[in-house]
């Protein structure tokens, strides 16, 4: 015989913690800075995802245990839209050791998330969209540096492995158009293509950035102002 008491229970208090977390969620809208943080994020290492059975997607970013930092000041960023604080990342050895990878966490699936997920993902997999232009910032741009730069010399380059050489040109033209900043880019072995910045640019690219680059993201620029 079913346990129809039981039952009952549970059914009640799943409904219960739905519409707690509808509730929860209608008060929640994406602010410009996080917007901003968003699309540096989407350039660079973050992902949007839907999963299965799922209708909204969710934000996640991880990065490196050295990067500890850069993760909670993420979090800080969408701390309300995020259930527990970032958490590490573990992996295993062939010898079956765990050890620690990265910093991660997610947000909550919304609307207004699956909203750039639509941009960034419109056939399942993650491009630059035609309308990028639109929504960088110097927040984004300076969130895209801390994600995906690297100091070469007095030069700043980014890894854009993910992307087509179509969407590179495509976010170098937003550059020039946003920013008057000229870049270049050329293959890196197998990976794919990789964005430079001359050492004229990369002085222009510092300025715009650096009021919102962390402390312990300097290592990424050649230089201070």
């Amino acid at each position: 015989m079913v346990n129809t008491v039981g039952s009952s229970k549970k059914f009640a208090y799943s409904k219960l913690w739905t519409k707690k977390w509808l509730e929860f969620k209608k008060d929640l809208h994406l602010k410009e800075d996080q917007i901003s943080v968003l699309i540096g994020s989407m350039l660079g290492d973050g992902t949007l995802r839907i999963g299965d059975g799922a209708v909204n997607a969710n934000f996640k970013t991880e990065h490196g245990l050295k990067q500890k930092e850069y993760v909670f000041w993420k979090y800080r960023v969408f701390e309300k839209w995020v259930g527990t604080p970032p958490k590490i990342s573990y992996r295993y050895r062939e010898n079956g050791e765990r050890y620690e990878k990265s910093w991660w966490f997610r947000t909550v699936r919304h609307p207004e998330i699956t909203h750039f997920y639509k941009l960034f993902y419109p056939k399942n997999k993650k491009i630059i969209p035609k309308n990028i232009e639109s929504f960088l910032d110097s927040l984004s741009l300076a969130v895209w540096v801390m994600d995906d730069g690297n100091r070469s010399g007095r030069s700043i380059n980014l890894s854009t492995y993910a992307f087509s050489l179509s969407e590179i040109k495509r976010i170098q033209k937003a550059l020039k158009d946003r920013f008057c900043l000229e870049s270049s880019f050329r293959p890196d072995r197998d990976k794919g293509y990789r964005m430079y910045f001359n050492v004229q640019n990369t002085k222009k690219l510092v300025k715009i950035i650096f009021p919102y680059i962390l402390p312990s993201m300097y290592y990424k620029l050649p230089r201070t102002p």
